[in-house]
């Protein structure tokens, strides 16, 4: 084909990035129905160079491919981009398959961690693939837009393929014979391994042009864990980071928004002591109310930073723990010594920033004692929140890689219809009955003693975290008397956990929620004059809350005084909610 006339060229060609469906309902995984950020940095760079971007969240959707042939057929966009994990896979070569049925002209396109990893797989399973962007996509994806937009797409899909874009595969040769199912080996063209973005300040700030609450400071990690993908989908153990501008920059531009909270995705992010800290500091000056969280590890924490990052709204920090077995560690490519890690979560705590712990069962050499010693472990560290993983595969980690080339597991496997591969199914140590109580022992464990861990949390005495203390507590205190915990079998009186943490609150500072959430406690439990004294005390302090007003009034109904609840609630009779309680007063009065 010859090359493209610039008359010829769309004025605003259009693109849809594509967040596909995960092949198994999801339920309490709200991750895996967001968008994933990689997405909103692609999208941001082709709108400043032109581009018409659509971003389309299938994982939303009740039919998501009936959405998607009616966006395709409807928008005809010139470019159709799936982000493919190895959940979602099947929705992604679903998804190109309507793509191409709708418009075979479309090029479709995938990338991602599972697209990276199993490239080859891909392409020989899905027949509407046209090409790949492997590794960190940006500029990869920009430049093969270009191409299109100034080539066309048959330009891209020659006989040799375009091998001058860095970074990308395409399924080129003998197209009828790779859409026959012989698309392995010389049938792919793979070209130049893609240098990584330098200056990651030179790419434009995503909260821009798109609403996320996913952030990141950084790129890359510094750990070698064999169950993540993360070492080899950023190569090398360099770590690249945005500049605490462009990162609190983007912070502002989302909260102006309406976006209060935050989840701060980096692998590390205290792994730069000073630029976290110039972070904070860029938080605190610009008067931002947001509140975050992050993840990190034990050997990168210390009072300094969590202070720093406690009064800049950091809530949660979360930790790979693993397991309490060092052996165990070890082979998951985590060496941290128990003493760091039991300081770590102490630490952290002690500054009203609640410690998660994520834990991994069901791993290489696992068993019941290395189990006695990952539960010895959390009581040791107490956590306020953990997660337990079974320990499960996917290409791109290390011990997928091993198991592939001792020729125990191939690519092929996934051709089932499968998200991932647990580990105990390599195992001959192993079983389902084995890791199903191995997982019930942990989580039993840590439910079980989670109310004296809350109880037992020791602050820092600094009047400086007072009201940040309150916060912390009474935030804490929520999940026993309305949250997760509330509603937890194994979880020993959680209401009474709730009250002394919402005591405890109080007697830092005045708190909003410790009032309010005390009086619905008292509410819960029928003891409405306790629940009026407190919201009165709230009162006094927080005039104009609404909510504090309505559980005042609530008590005030229950004890048969709705002359008095009415007082209360006539400031606030125009809200939709509160008129029926209006209402019910003035029946009772009349």
């Amino acid at each position: 084909m010859s090359e493209v006339s610039r008359e010829d060229i769309p004025a605003s060609m259009t693109i849809f990035l594509v967040n596909p469906a995960c092949l198994d309902a999801r339920i309490t995984d709200e991750d895996a129905l967001l968008v994933p950020m990689g997405l909103f940095y692609i999208g941001a760079l082709l709108k400043e160079n032109g581009f018409n971007v659509r971003v389309v969240n299938l994982a939303v959707e009740q039919n998501p491919m009936d959405l998607l042939r009616a966006m395709v057929d409807a928008e005809r966009p010139a470019i159709v981009g799936f982000s493919v994990l190895n959940a979602n896979r099947f929705s992604a070569i679903e998804g190109a398959g309507v793509v191409k049925e709708v418009d075979p002209e479309i090029l479709v396109v995938f990338g991602g961690p599972c697209a990276t990893f199993l490239c080859d797989h891909l392409f020989f399973t899905c027949p509407a693939l046209d090409c790949v962007v492997k590794g960190e996509g940006e500029l990869t994806f920009l430049e093969l837009a270009e191409r299109v937009r100034h080539r066309g797409k048959d330009q891209i899909l020659n006989a040799h393929g375009d091998r001058e874009i860095k970074g990308l595969a395409l399924g080129n040769g003998n197209r009828d014979a790779l859409h026959g199912g012989g698309r392995e080996g010389s049938g792919i063209v793979h070209t130049q391994e893609r240098e990584p973005v330098e200056d990651l300040d030179s790419l434009p700030i995503p909260g821009r042009y798109f609403d996320l609450a996913h952030v990141s400071l950084s790129r890359g990690c510094p750990g070698r864990c064999t169950f993540c993908g993360s070492p080899r989908f950023w190569p090398g153990s360099r770590v690249r980071f945005h500049s605490p501008a462009w990162f609190v920059e983007q912070l502002c531009l989302l909260n102006q928004r309406g976006i209060t909270h935050f989840f701060v995705s980096d692998d590390t992010f205290t792994m730069d002591k000073i630029r976290v800290i110039e972070v904070c500091r860029l938080i605190i000056k610009k008067g931002l109310d947001i509140t975050w969280v992050a993840i990190s590890r034990a050997d990168f924490i210390d009072p300094g930073i969590l202070g720093w990052m406690r009064r800049a709204g950091c809530t949660q920090i979360s930790f790979g723990v693993e397991s309490g077995s060092a052996a165990i560690r070890q082979t998951l490519g985590k060496p941290m010594k128990r003493e760091r890690i039991v300081r770590a979560f102490a630490l952290t705590a002690s500054f009203g920033i609640l410690p998660r712990a994520y834990f991994i069962y069901g791993s290489p050499g696992e068993t019941a004692q290395t189990i006695d010693e990952s539960l010895d472990l959390i009581m040791d560290i107490r956590p306020l929140s953990a997660i337990f993983y079974l320990l499960v595969l996917f290409p791109g980690t290390g011990l997928y890689e091993n198991l592939v080339d001792q020729g125990k597991l191939s690519d092929s496997v996934w051709s089932r219809e499968i998200e991932d591969i647990a580990w105990f199914e390599k195992d001959p140590d192993l079983d389902l009955e084995k890791v199903k109580g191995f997982g019930h022992s942990l989580r039993r464990r840590f439910y079980s003693n989670l109310s004296d861990f809350a109880a037992g949390v020791e602050l820092v005495d600094d009047p400086l975290f007072y009201p940040f203390h309150a916060d912390f507590l009474s935030r804490l205190a929520m999940t026993f008397s309305h949250g997760e915990y509330a509603r937890n079998p194994w979880v020993k009186d959680p209401m009474a956990t709730a009250r002394v943490l919402f005591d405890r609150a109080l007697a830092y500072h005045p708190d909003l929620r410790a009032f309010l959430g005390l009086a619905m406690v008292f509410q819960k439990e029928r003891r409405f004059d306790r629940a009026i004294e407190t919201a009165a005390l709230g009162l006094n302090h927080f005039k104009s809350s609404r909510n504090l007003t309505i559980c005042m009034a609530v008590s005030l109904m229950n004890l048969g005084s709705f002359q008095k609840a009415l007082g209360f609630l006539e400031p606030f009779e125009q809200d939709p909610d509160v008129k029926v309680y209006v209402d019910a007063c003035r029946q009772r009065t009349q």
